[in-house]
């Protein structure tokens, strides 16, 4: 019988080694993925819950479309992208469309939608995602989707980095995606987008990865406001963990993220003449010029509970005040656990939410408070019937809450 030829490795001039490459085994090498890509069978796990979660929320919208038409004697659904334009996303997409001040129009012309008072970072991103994606709700969509893989991932590495286990890592995220207020994860809405950068940011701060962290935390600043809290937390935490001259020389990396909250009052400024462009918008359109911390529990507290407005509205407005409750719950006792640069960003959250005329938004702003999912996530390691409590009370508020949304009713 004829016997094949040994292989034989070809010698590249110049070059003290074979290609292709082979192993002493001699077999060659499997290709692998660069090490943010690669995914622990723990991550593969949150990986699979996270889109099991979003076939669940796209199941409701689809639900929503047949059970809840806009004219009630429709025959046909809607498409499946119409229940996530609701609210904000209007602005974003007419900022994404026209930008901030078209024909000429501003704080100036009646009937203005104080569109300034949103960050440039999510509209500039569905306008990119649009160059490829032609449908304006299918950019939001997708942005939203990558946005919150990549944020699920980034938690469960905090929560593997900060206790060395891969199940509370896991934990934390099912509470995340589990949350009343998930929805807005899947929504056109910031909330994603943020996370995607927050998280990966405070995960490098935990690795000593000052550049990288300072970097996506600037990115973080153009998309919420909440991204100069988190950029104090990081500056904080660099105080707290510098050790040597050495160390201290990555320090000009934390102004980096002022860069882009400055660069958006300038861009304001050249068009309206206002450095606090942002904050008269917010003023005008939502009522958060400053009040007492007291006054604003007291204005919300009138709302949610004095039967002056809707049922839907007040009981949106108790949502509120619970989720501030919740939040001081959480900072006390990051306080007393002594994590310092996490109760500084949740300190400043409740701050900013906390002293407008009544509270808006606060429990979507739950789902940026990483400490409280990993929190959970440890508690319910120690009492097991947290985690059943939360499945089976909580849990289906989010789904409530999600029909609230994709109907057009206000959710918070």
């Amino acid at each position: 019988m004829p016997v094949s030829a040994p292989h034989r490795s070809v010698e590249l001039p110049g070059s003290p080694t074979t290609w292709p490459p082979v192993h002493e085994s001699g077999r060659r090498p499997r290709r692998t993925l660069p090490p943010f890509l690669r995914l622990g069978p723990g991550e593969r796990e949150v990986a699979w819950l996270y889109l099991l979660t979003r076939v669940g929320i796209w199941a409701t919208a689809g639900a929503v479309t047949w059970l809840f038409p806009s004219d009630g004697e429709a025959r046909r659904p809607a498409s499946l992208l119409a229940p996530w334009q609701q609210w904000d996303w209007w602005h974003y997409l007419h900022i994404a469309q026209e930008g901030y001040f078209p024909d000429q129009a501003g704080p100036w012309t009646a009937g203005w939608d104080n569109r300034e008072a949103f960050l440039p970072g999510f509209p500039l991103t569905l306008r990119a995602v649009h160059t490829v994606v032609p449908d304006w709700a299918a950019a939001g969509a997708l942005i939203s989707f990558l946005s919150g893989g990549v944020a699920v991932l980034a938690l469960a590495r905090i929560a593997r980095h900060h206790l060395a286990d891969l199940e509370t890592g896991r934990r934390a995220v099912a509470f995340l995606l589990l949350s009343p207020c998930a929805v807005f994860l899947a929504a056109g809405y910031t909330e994603a987008l943020f996370l995607a950068l927050a998280l990966p940011a405070w995960l490098a701060a935990q690795r000593q990865n000052w550049p990288a962290a300072a970097v996506l935390a600037c990115l973080a600043c153009s998309v919420r406001i909440t991204g100069l809290f988190l950029a104090a937390a990081l500056a904080l935490h660099f105080v707290l963990t510098a050790r040597g001259r050495t160390a201290w020389r990555a320090a000009p990396w934390l102004f980096l993220p002022a860069l882009a909250p400055a660069l958006y009052s300038w861009y304001l400024h050249s068009w309206t003449g206002d450095w606090m462009a942002w904050k008269h918008s917010q003023e005008r359109g939502w009522y958060r010029d400053f009040h007492a911390p007291w006054e604003a529990w007291a204005n919300t507290w009138e709302a949610g509970f004095h039967h002056t407005h809707p049922t839907g509205y007040a009981l949106m407005w108790q949502a509120e005040l619970l989720a501030m409750v919740v939040g001081v719950v959480l900072l006390v006792l990051l306080v007393l656990g002594r994590r310092w640069p996490e109760a500084l960003y949740m300190g400043l959250t409740l701050w900013a939410l906390g002293t407008s005329y009544w509270y808006t938004s606060v429990p979507r702003s739950t789902l940026l408070w990483w400490p409280l999912w990993i929190g959970l996530a440890s508690w319910s390691l120690k009492r097991p019937r947290i985690q059943t409590a939360y499945l089976y009370v909580v849990a289906p508020l989010s789904t409530a809450v999600a029909i609230t949304f994709l109907t057009g009713r206000w959710a918070g």
